[in-house]
């Protein structure tokens, strides 16, 4: 029987966060997923660009212009503060709440994946629950890029996380969930996204092996992504991969759904699995 260190990674997306008539923040979406947040879960969340934005624009009135990696960096070092209080609002008080901003060097070298590792095991014992984002504030997409390349220079397999589906799915390979969640705008996964009954409700296999290459199957489905930057169903499916090889069950679901809903499976949503 498969062992596991924790019960939950989970993680949103940043238009999920998002309420589109108003323009702002969807405070029922993070209260409903906070107040279901417990000591033994690990909640990558997207967000502070967008709502560093959002801010920005309600306060004066326009949006910054110029570079995008240096309007990027602005806007997430100010929503970063917001997206944090926010959680901080909502989550049982009983529980510590604690931030981790992470980049691909955290991945990519032995020493700093085991200083993470062991700091994030550290809160569920501690009665506490990390909330996980990448580092956008200091991160140079051009020193990125560069850093990546000579990584993979003297390395097969090299982490980017230039999206926050990659770093949840680098997390629960580290951690080791029971469940790994991954929220989005939508019930899943399609064969047809414009057609509701196309929706996948299971993706299974008897081994690893015959799990990737069912999974790879339905990328060839997917694609499309809600926003700039993000890689869309396509790199989900990519990324969770190999914590569903490791036997980490992976549910791609809505964001309109409580993490127990789907969980229970009482909720639609594409479940991704082993068979025990």
């Amino acid at each position: 029987m498969t062992a596991f260190d924790v019960e939950l990674v989970g993680k949103i997306g940043s238009m999920a966060l998002i309420n589109k008539e108003y323009n702002d923040i969807d405070y029922n979406i993070i209260a409903r997923i906070s107040r279901e947040l417990r000591p033994g879960c690990l909640w990558v969340t997207s967000g502070a660009t967008e709502i560093g934005r959002l801010d920005y624009l309600h306060r004066v009135g326009n949006e910054l212009s110029g570079d995008y990696n240096d309007i990027k960096t602005d806007y997430s070092a100010q929503g970063q503060a917001i997206l944090m209080e926010t959680y901080r609002r909502f989550v049982d008080s009983r529980f510590s709440l604690r931030q981790f901003l992470v980049e691909h060097q955290h991945f990519n070298d032995e020493m700093k994946r085991e200083h993470l590792r062991a700091a994030l095991m550290r809160c569920p014992k501690q009665g506490a629950i990390p909330i996980i984002n990448y580092n956008d504030p200091v991160c140079s997409e051009e020193n990125r890029k560069m850093e990546i390349q000579a990584l993979r220079s003297v390395h097969e397999k090299v982490v980017e996380c230039i999206d926050n589906d990659e770093t949840a799915g680098q997390i629960a390979c580290l951690v080791k969930p029971r469940y790994l969640l991954i929220l989005t705008g939508v019930n899943g996964i399609y064969t047809d996204m414009h057609d509701e009954s196309t929706l996948v409700k299971e993706i299974t296999a008897d081994n690893a092996d015959e799990l990737s290459e069912k999974i790879d199957y339905y990328v060839g489905y997917c694609d499309g992504a809600s926003r700039r930057g993000a890689n869309g169903a396509a790199a989900k499916l990519k990324y969770v991969k190999e914590p569903a090889k490791l036997g980490t069950t992976v549910y791609i679901a809505n964001s309109k759904f409580g993490i127990k809903a789907v969980l229970e499976g009482n909720a639609p949503a594409t479940k991704i699995y082993l068979k025990k």
